[in-house]
């Protein structure tokens, strides 16, 4: 355990954050990397989209892994901003995916449960091998880059040997997640329940949400537990699925506000309506153990979320 030299691309970021503070915590030597500058220790400042910033960072440091999360994120943030969203997510994985093919290092290539688009079964690792891609159509341009970055792995594996592990994230939520509005539904009904701001409901979504401390644990153990060219879902429990209605209820109660600032609305067009994750694999192999109920997550979120915009 510990020890290992470790790059995490996005390590400004939400997931990044956390996931940085996880294996600083184990004992590993880790850098970030990020877009922005930033006061942080052992940081450094590079564009995933820029090869020359890359090849820089490579060339001062040895890594034993890298855990790239740089990406941009969300649907209708690549809709509209998508030249940033398809230079980031694939030709600033395919750079990455080339110093890895020249210098050696194992990967854990962040990709998205996006991927499995508006698939109606369970969602299982294996169901975008064994179904015709009409059943796992990616419903939108994030998604369509998250499996374009993993392809690239896969045939990157084939042709050069490189050493990758997947993951696709379900949903994942908690502090150091600032909030604008492309982001995920938990930090923006938070957010706008703190402002008395309205927000939209949508009835008849069912989903998944996961603390982020208990998804930023099983990363840092895939260190642990490598096994080149697996992909792993890395979520909650399956029991904790929830209506998206109940999961403003939560927000509501933990703020202390009632109901009238929430517009309920029928199923939004374009989103999967149920998403059922199998996290069986990540249990076997990473040891995936998640603790935070969605209650207890969004209560610590609404904590943290008061401290940074000044609410207290």
């Amino acid at each position: 355990m510990g020890n290992e030299k470790i790059l995490v691309t996005g390590g400004a970021g939400f997931i990044g954050t956390n996931l940085v503070n996880e294996l600083k915590k184990r004992g590993h030597e880790v850098i970030s990397l990020d877009l922005l500058h930033n006061d942080r220790e052992d940081y450094v400042r590079a564009d995933v989209r820029n090869y020359r910033q890359l090849e820089r960072v490579f060339n001062n440091h040895e890594f034993d892994y890298v855990y790239h999360l740089a990406a941009e994120y969300g649907r209708w943030n690549g809709e509209e901003h998508y030249e940033n969203l398809w230079e980031t997510n694939v030709i600033g994985t395919k750079h990455m995916i080339r110093l890895q093919e020249k210098l050696g290092f194992r990967m854990i290539f962040f990709s998205s449960a996006e991927v499995y688009g508006d698939y109606t079964g369970v969602m299982s690792e294996n169901v975008m091998e064994k179904n015709p891609i009409k059943d796992t159509y990616q419903m939108n341009d994030y998604a369509i880059t998250k499996w374009a970055g993993e392809l690239m792995c896969m045939n990157s594996a084939t042709m050069f040997d490189t050493e990758t592990v997947r993951v696709r994230p379900v949903n994942c939520y908690g502090p150091h997640e600032h909030y604008h509005p492309y982001k995920g539904f938990i930090p923006l009904f938070i957010y706008h329940a703190l402002h008395e701001k309205p927000y939209t409901v949508y009835k008849g979504h069912k989903r998944i949400i996961d603390y982020v401390e208990d998804t930023a644990r099983t990363f840092a153990n895939i260190v642990d537990n490598f096994i080149p060219g697996e992909a792993y879902n890395v979520g909650s429990k399956t029991e904790w699925e929830h209506d998206i209605k109940e999961y403003s209820d939560m927000v509501l109660d933990a703020v202390g506000i009632d109901d009238s600032i929430v517009t309920y609305k029928e199923a939004e067009a374009f989103t999967t309506k149920v998403k059922t994750m199998d996290f069986s694999k990540a249990i076997k192999d990473l040891k995936h153990d998640p603790q935070i109920s969605p209650k207890e997550g969004i209560k610590k979120t609404v904590e943290w979320m008061k401290w940074k915009y000044r609410l207290e």
